[in-house]
């Protein structure tokens, strides 16, 4: 395993700094997985959140069977999106 203070050293970084950036760096990185995935089930079912999904399952749009795992799969998309949203906000 990489020693975070070597290599910050051998950066010329601070090894706060190296930490910094590498976790927006990923926080970054996951988030467009997330967006991407999302974006994929919007244009599966013609929604635009896990509230108007939700909705067109409760007016028989779309049946509920067919679409249980994509609907929690969305929703925990959307949790893990507002997640890193607010961490990323931290840094």
């Amino acid at each position: 395993m990489i020693a975070v203070e070597q290599l910050a050293k051998d950066l010329h970084m601070k090894p706060e700094e190296l930490m910094k950036e590498s976790i927006e760096t990923f926080l970054k990185r996951k988030l467009r997985i997330i967006e991407t995935e999302l974006f994929l089930l919007t244009k599966k079912y013609g929604v635009s959140d896990v509230f108007d999904f939700d909705r067109m399952v409760k007016e028989g749009r779309l049946h509920e069977e067919d679409a249980f795992e994509d609907y929690f799969k969305f929703d925990n998309l959307e949790v893990d999106r507002d997640l890193i949203i607010e961490y990323l906000k931290k840094i």
